[in-house]
């Protein structure tokens, strides 16, 4: 009987290349690009990347623009809660 192989995850296609910081790191992102994320306008688990910084809802159908791995990043949420901080001040 042979042995049980390796668990490898989403790093399976690299072998032993790269680093393993660089694999851990790939895993990483690949892992939460996969994931489901939550719809900003309906707010369930449907949010899938269509390409690269394009997410759309399977649910309601809303499509907007993101991260390249992920629908919202730390730069866009201070960039949003800035320019509604703007936008306050005029009025």
């Amino acid at each position: 009987m042979g042995g049980k192989t390796k668990k490898v995850g989403p790093a399976r296609g690299l072998g032993a290349r790269y680093g393993a910081t660089v694999r851990k790191r790939y895993i990483k992102i690949i892992t939460e690009l996969r994931k489901d994320h939550l719809c900003p306008r309906c707010g369930l688990l449907r949010v899938k990347r269509v390409s690269v910084g394009v997410w759309t809802c399977k649910k309601c159908g809303y499509t907007f623009t993101g991260g390249a791995y992920a629908p919202s990043t730390k730069i866009g949420t201070i960039a949003r809660r800035v320019a509604k901080g703007a936008a306050a001040e005029e009025v």
